[in-house]
This record gives C-alpha cells, sequence and structure tokens, in this order.
C-alpha cells in the first residue's frame, strides 16, 4: 500500500520526538575543573635581631673651622689676590689685600696725637721738675708743685689714650690685608684686582676650605628626630664611590630648618674623604636595636595602600597574612604580628598572586626553598 502525504508527515514528526526523548535520557558530558599552579620562591621568617635606619639627603660641608670666606672689611678696592682656583695655602699667606685710604688715614692721624701726647707729657715732666727745684729754695709754694705734679699725671694719662687710638686704628688697618688662618685650598674666587666690592657677605672675594676636615649635614625628617643617638655609626651613598664610606653622629638635632620639616645633624667621617665640598649625598643612620623578634625578607612585604601583607607556604597554598610592621633596615622587616618564625614568606612570585592560590615552590641547590640571596644570585 502505497503510503499517502499526510501518513509521511506523521511518520516524520514522530521520529523526531523520539530522538529527542534518546537525547535527554543521555548523561551530560563530565565538567573538569582545572586550577593554574603559580610558581614562587620562599624564605623561612626566622628570629634574630634588627636595627633600625633613618634614611636622609645630606651634604658634604667642611667642618667648623676649616671654612674662611673672605669679605672686605669695608667698601674697597682689590689691590691684590695673588691665590687662584684651586691653588694651595698655607697659614699666614696672603689671600687678599684691600686699598682702604681711610684706614690708612687714620692710621696717620693717631701717630700724630701720640707725637703731641709724648710732647705735652715731656713739658709737664720739665715743669714739675722746675717746681720742685724752686719750692726747695723756698721761692714756689707747696700748691705750685702740686700742680705741676698734676700735670704730669694728666699728660700720662693722655699718652696711654693717644697709644690705644692708635693701636686701635693699626688694628682696623691690618684687616686690609687677609692672610690664611689655616692650610687648605681656594674653592672659590670670585673677584679681580681692580674690583670694587661691598663689605658684605653676599660679595664675597675668595673661599678657601681644608679639604682634610669635611663632615657631612643630613636633614633628618622630624618624624625620625627622637631616634637619632650622638655616636651612632651611619654610612654614606651616591658618593661616585663603590668603596663604603663610614660616617658617626656628631652632634644632636638641634633647630628645625623653616620651611622644610626637617633637622640638621651633623655627622664626621671615620676616616679622610677625599670628596668635594657641596656634593649631595644619601646617608644611613643606624638607629634603635630590637633583639630576638621575628624576620623576614624586605621583598616579602605587599603593600595595598596602607595595608601590609605577608603571602606564606600553608601545604601548597598561598595564604595572605595581614602584617604589623615593626623596623626595617632595607634587607629584612621586623613583623609584630601576622608571620610566626618557621613559615616560609613568599619572596617571589607574590605580585598579583591571589589569596589561596596554588603554588609550587622552587628549591635551591641543597634543596632548601630558594630565598632572596637565590633570587640575586640567579640575576646576575
Amino acid at each position: 500500500m502505497t503510503p499517502t502525504r499526510h501518513s509521511i508527515v506523521a511518520m516524520s514528526t514522530l521520529c523526531a520526538v523520539l530522538s529527542l526523548c534518546g537525547g535527554c535520557a543521555r548523561e551530560p558530558a563530565e565538567e573538569v575543573e582545572s586550577e593554574a599552579v603559580v610558581a614562587v620562591k620562599t624564605e623561612q621568617a626566622t628570629v634574630g635581631n634588627i636595627r633600625g635606619v633613618i634614611h636622609a639627603t645630606a651634604i658634604v660641608s667642611p667642618a667648623p673651622g676649616a671654612d674662611l670666606v673672605v669679605v672686605a672689611p669695608e667698601a674697597a678696592r682689590i689691590s691684590e689676590v695673588p691665590k687662584a682656583l684651586g691653588d694651595v695655602v698655607r697659614r699666614g699667606d696672603v689671600l687678599v689685600r684691600f686699598e682702604i685710604p681711610t684706614t690708612a688715614a687714620e692710621v696717620q692721624r693717631q701717630h700724630a696725637e701720640v707725637a703731641r701726647a709724648q710732647a705735652a707729657l715731656d713739658n709737664a715732666r720739665a715743669a714739675q721738675t722746675r717746681a720742685a727745684e724752686l719750692f726747695q729754695r723756698g721761692v714756689a709754694a707747696r700748691k705750685e708743685v702740686e700742680e705741676a705734679n698734676r700735670a704730669v699725671v694728666d699728660a700720662e694719662a693722655a699718652v696711654a689714650q693717644a697709644h690705644a687710638s692708635l693701636g686701635a686704628a693699626e688694628t682696623v688697618a691690618t684687616r686690609a690685608i687677609v692672610r690664611a688662618t689655616f692650610d687648605g685650598i681656594v674653592v672659590k674666587r670670585q673677584h679681580n684686582p681692580g674690583d670694587l666690592v661691598e663689605a658684605s657677605a653676599g660679595d664675597p672675594v675668595l673661599r678657601v676650605i681644608d679639604p682634610r676636615r669635611l663632615e657631612v649635614v643630613a636633614s633628618v625628617p622630624l618624624a625620625d628626630v627622637a631616634r637619632i643617638e650622638v655616636g651612632a655609626p651611619a654610612h654614606l651613598q651616591g658618593a661616585g664611590t663603590t668603596r663604603e664610606i663610614g660616617l658617626r653622629v656628631l652632634s644632636p638635632p638641634a633647630a628645625v630648618e623653616a620651611g622644610t620639616g626637617t633637622v640638621p645633624v651633623r655627622l664626621s667621617f671615620s676616616a679622610p674623604a677625599n670628596l668635594p665640598v657641596g656634593l649631595p649625598v644619601q646617608v644611613e643612620i643606624e638607629a634603635e636595636r630590637h633583639q630576638n623578634v621575628v624576620l623576614v625578607a624586605a621583598y616579602s612585604v605587599v603593600r595595598e595602600g596602607d595595608e601590609t601583607a605577608v603571602f606564606v607556604d600553608a601545604g601548597g597554598k598561598a595564604e595572605r597574612r595581614a602584617v604589623t610592621l615593626g623596623l626595617s633596615d632595607g634587607v629584612h622587616v621586623e613583623i609584630m604580628s601576622g608571620v610566626k618564625a618557621g613559615e616560609n614568606a613568599v619572596v617571589n612570585g607574590q605580585a598579583g598572586l591571589p589569596d589561596g592560590a596554588a603554588i609550587s615552590v622552587s628549591r635551591g641547590a641543597e634543596g632548601a626553598p630558594a630565598g632572596v640571596g637565590a633570587e640575586k644570585d640567579d640575576s646576575k
């Protein structure tokens, strides 16, 4: 029997329904979850001692008494400047000669005053002698002798005053010649012979320093002032040398520098340093010391805004721990809470690491977790 068009459509519909039912009866494909494992390096938290470090900017400066700035005693003309920039000077060498006409004239006037006072004294003494002789012969009265004696006393006082005035004038005149007060070197020369200069610190002629007597003046933040102790060791950085330059705190913080929020602190060199005056440097001043505290590598600390955290290896999982930090010396950090000694802190690979992520810890040559030192070796 030949199927009709209606029977063919019905059979097709039935097959489609059966096909759908068969599909619903099949079980869905099994879903496979996979988790990426992050490779990290760790270093064990230990118990040890740490000393805080204060970082500050500083300037190499001459020590007190090792810096001589030549300024004219009054408005004058320079007659001689024998030393040039970079020249070595010895104690007593002439640095600058000034032409000061007023001082020379004053010295001459005082010499004349001394001569006049001395002549008056000579006359008074001669009168004293004559009065005494006349009194002995009964010609002069005792009153005349007493007046002659008083005249001699007054004349002697006038001579003494004239000599004092002459000494003062000569002292002023000596300021026209400036000599070196120590052995040193000329580091600045701003004028030449013939120049007119003012008696002002803003118009110096010459500057001489003693390069063997240098120190460092550090600008310490106010927050760290209480941590500074006289005699504390320090180190200088940024001096263009690979050798370590030792320092020691020479004076306690004294006064705040206006408009800076810092306090100047003087540091002396442990050994002579061949550094130029005015060189900007960085110093690290050792501060308080904490003993028997938990320490982790500084690299392990993660900072997110005001929060600090450390990731530790918790059985193959990265566990984020909020931590409270104490002292830091740039290499290690004191952990006051959050991590215990013996736990392995992640020191490499913690950037962007999710809390609870699976981790694989790389090992050093002897099977110990690779730490900061190993990472530095890998980077060579």
